[in-house]
């Protein structure tokens, strides 16, 4: 057996050679697992079968000089993420670009005003008190707890369960009685959150907002949590850009990696995971070859895929594909419209030009009727879209004066219809145009990406789904992908789970990377622990 180190990229896809651990897929998680391994002395080999690392963080030309984000686009998750943060990508080509303003969203369809978030808590407290008197202050009273539980909230969101850690340090930050009010808080569908915290419109518009960056319902519970989290990111850490496109990010994940000693093998298509004794032990590659695993695998994609697709039926438990089949459940499938701007977009709504992400097309009440239209399968005429103003938040993304815009919606479940997905993208145009009167005349390259091609792309976006499954409740913490799978580890012994269908869910943060990374050292350290005991037992019985 050849040892990955020695051999070259094309030994790896066509010979029998072995590491410490093998990582199915360089995605974000991929790379962070790969990462923090090796740091830890381990000889690590990730594969990936994209001719380019990134996975769903990836960037393209339009045309000359004009740069835009295929998939994920602006990084406040990665930017909080104590994963992220401890790799200190900055070291490795990363740098951060900000907006003037963080999101904006126009209070209704016909609207003259927005709900504006800036850099600035007070500017944005500024507004919100414009929109109605003591909605600032409640604002910055909603950032004031957000500091004080920042850290341990952070820990708790990213630690692997049981979350001991993460939870004494929160109820140290809070106290029991302000922690329960907390859960509640997290727990209210965020269409009352935001009446329960804000007299005015616009308070709310900005919760309900950034709650649509997943697919829970605006009157379900726990949709507030998200509306909660992504808007004290917004206000901490902002929505950040990697300069020159999401790809430089994917990038100086890289190169982190492969400077702590990973390897990372492109174009290189696992096609399943090897079993023996109920034990993963390495990978069958596309083309015939083998990669030993000493110690794990893990796998950066989707849930369905590994359980379905890359084990032995035998290796996995009935009842478990039978949950993954009749329980799991993707989170919605996405429309995403690309478009080069000759000049800038000609927004009558103050606000609207200055902010990197736009959230655009409904208000409050309109939200809670498309996000129940989406839930449900009916036909919705609404239209609501999130948005991205890249050379507003990175002006090296577009030519001087001009804009790299891309807007994003979704599909109810299971919706195969091509025709329908088309329609979408149309609208979604024709919403642009209805806020910026004369937006088509500027439009010098348009590029659709529907939900066949999304998966077509990257194969972990199945029908075009962004989020690894649902952030519902009912499929997330312990429930993530199935009910008690709530950690990485899986039913078959060395194999982990460590894409965005484990804890903590999408996002481009690398949690269920690190968790899982977390994880196998933990056990690695557990298991050298037995064998040091049991060497010093058979000493002992030996005399």
């Amino acid at each position: 057996m050849t040892d990955v180190t020695d051999v070259t990229v094309d030994d790896v896809r066509t010979t029998n050679a072995t590491a410490d651990a093998v990582v199915i897929g360089a995605g974000p998680n991929g790379l962070v697992a790969a990462a923090m391994l090796a740091d830890a002395g381990w000889d690590v080999c990730v594969l990936e079968a994209a001719d380019e690392v990134g996975g769903a963080v990836k960037s393209q030309e339009l045309q000359p000089g004009y740069v835009t984000d295929l998939y994920s686009a602006f990084y406040p998750m990665a930017a909080a993420s104590p994963y992220i943060r401890a790799l200190a990508l900055e070291d490795h080509g990363l740098t951060w670009r900000h907006a003037p303003a963080v999101l904006a969203h126009p209070s209704g369809p016909d609207a003259d005003a927005a709900a504006v978030l800036y850099r600035d808590p007070h500017r944005t407290a500024d507004g919100l008190d414009r929109d109605h008197p003591g909605d600032g202050r409640a604002w910055l009273d909603l950032l004031a707890q957000w500091q004080r539980i920042r850290e341990p909230f952070l820990h708790l969101l990213f630690s692997p369960f049981p979350p001991v850690r993460g939870t004494v340090g929160l109820l140290r930050a809070v106290g029991t009685r302000d922690a329960l009010r907390l859960a509640r808080t997290l727990m209210l569908p965020v269409a009352r959150l935001g009446t329960e915290l804000f007299g005015g419109r616009h308070g709310p518009l900005l919760l309900t907002g950034n709650a649509m960056h997943a697919d829970v319902p605006v009157v379900a519970p726990g949709s507030g949590a998200f509306g909660w989290l992504m808007s004290m990111l917004a206000q901490d850490v902002g929505f950040p850009v990697p300069e020159g496109g999401a790809g430089r990010l994917a990038a100086a994940l890289l190169r982190r990696a492969e400077s702590a000693g990973a390897q990372v093998v492109t174009g290189c298509q696992v096609e399943g995971v090897e079993v023996r004794g109920g034990r993963a032990v390495g990978v069958r590659l596309a083309g015939g070859g083998r990669l030993r695993a000493r110690r794990a695998v893990l796998a950066d994609v989707a849930a369905p895929t590994l359980y379905r697709s890359l084990l032995p039926a035998d290796a996995v438990p009935r009842r478990l594909l039978e949950e993954i089949d009749g329980l799991f459940t993707a989170d919605l499938p996405t429309v995403k419209v690309n478009w080069a701007v000759r000049g800038r977009v000609p927004w009558q709504v103050p606000g609207l030009a200055e902010a990197g992400t736009l959230h655009v097309g409904a208000d409050n009440g309109q939200l809670a009727l498309w996000s129940a239209a989406l839930s449900t399968g009916q036909p919705s005429d609404i239209t609501f879209q999130l948005m991205g103003q890249l050379a507003v938040a990175d002006p090296t993304r577009a030519p001087e004066g001009h804009e790299t815009l891309w807007a994003y919606s979704h599909l109810p479940r299971g919706n195969p219809d091509a025709g329908a997905a088309e329609r979408l993208a149309e609208r979604m145009e024709e919403t642009v145009e209805r806020h910026a009167p004369g937006f088509r005349d500027l439009i010098g390259t348009r590029l659709r990406q529907l939900p066949q091609d999304l998966e077509a792309d990257d194969a972990n976006l199945l029908d075009g789904a962004i989020n690894g499954g649902t952030a519902q409740l009912f499929q997330q913490l312990v429930f993530r992908p199935t009910p008690g799978l709530g950690r990485p580890e899986t039913p078959v012994a060395g194999l982990y789970l460590a894409s965005a269908g484990a804890h903590p869910g999408g996002g481009v943060h690398g949690g269920p990377g690190g968790i899982a990374a977390t994880a196998v050292l933990h056990g690695a350290a557990l298991a050298g622990s037995g064998a040091r005991a049991l060497a010093r037992t058979t000493r002992w019985l030996a005399g």
